[in-house]
């Protein structure tokens, strides 16, 4: 058994595999468009089904260029890609500085609603960010499965994987060096639970300046949620 783990890098290199699954990205991508959806009329910059239907036109070309496993990319594709998430982001800090502004200014009544809508706003920030993280780290989710190793782009973050090669056989066996392992959607969106519930990293380290940016404006993003939108909501109830 051992030795099977040690071979899986020579029987199945990393940039032969198929590609990572599309069907969680368009997942998130979905629950994101519908937490918008969902959000007051005061919370919108524009006309409800605007932005989500923008969202989703951006969103059909890249499920028609890998509808099933992401292994090929363009450049179009890859722009088109990185423009949904910030618009997917852009919109949901806007509704964030807009709840934030009601707060401070209006006398709310509807605590229950302004419940919703700051849980509506902390998970979308869950989400985006981690789709966001998913897109840029080495050059993105293609790239990290077709693309040699060597050949990858540097790294934006360090997971646990990264550096377990020389801990006991069992955790050695699933590392970067022994199983060619890469980080797919899932260990993103983790990220973004950890960096919004802890406000900083936890197991895995930004790397370059731009994702410790992000994570700096994702964590500020969601203690304003935490402590000041649900704090406020909370006291309305009571």
């Amino acid at each position: 058994m051992v030795r099977t783990r040690a071979e899986a890098r020579t029987r199945h290199p990393r940039h032969e595999r198929r590609g990572e699954a599309r069907l969680p990205a368009v997942v998130a991508t979905l629950v994101a468009v519908a937490l918008y959806l969902g959000l007051p009329q005061n919370l919108l910059f524009a006309p409800r089904f605007v932005l989500p239907g923008l969202e989703l036109l951006l969103l059909v070309p890249l499920v028609v260029l890998n509808p099933r496993r992401m292994t090929r990319q363009t450049r179009a594709s890859r722009i088109l890609s990185l423009a949904l998430v910030g618009l997917i982001a852009a919109s949901n800090l806007f509704a964030l500085g807009l709840l934030v502004h009601d707060l401070v200014s209006v006398g709310v009544k509807n605590g229950s609603s302004l419940l919703v809508a700051a849980l509506q706003v902390w998970l979308t920030n869950v989400i985006v960010f981690g789709l966001a993280y998913w897109e840029l780290d080495r050059g993105g989710p293609v790239s990290r499965t077709q693309v040699p190793r060597e050949e990858l782009p540097m790294a934006d973050f360090r997971f646990s994987q990264d550096e377990n090669d020389d801990a006991v056989q069992e955790v050695a066996d699933g590392s970067s060096t022994t199983a060619d392992w890469v980080p797919t959607l899932t260990d993103y969106l983790y990220v973004s639970v950890t960096n919004s519930t802890a406000f900083s990293p936890t197991d895995t380290m930004p790397l370059s300046t731009r994702v410790k940016l992000m994570m700096s404006v994702q964590s500020v993003a969601a203690l304003l949620t935490s402590l000041l939108v649900i704090a406020r909501a909370v006291s309305i109830l009571h």
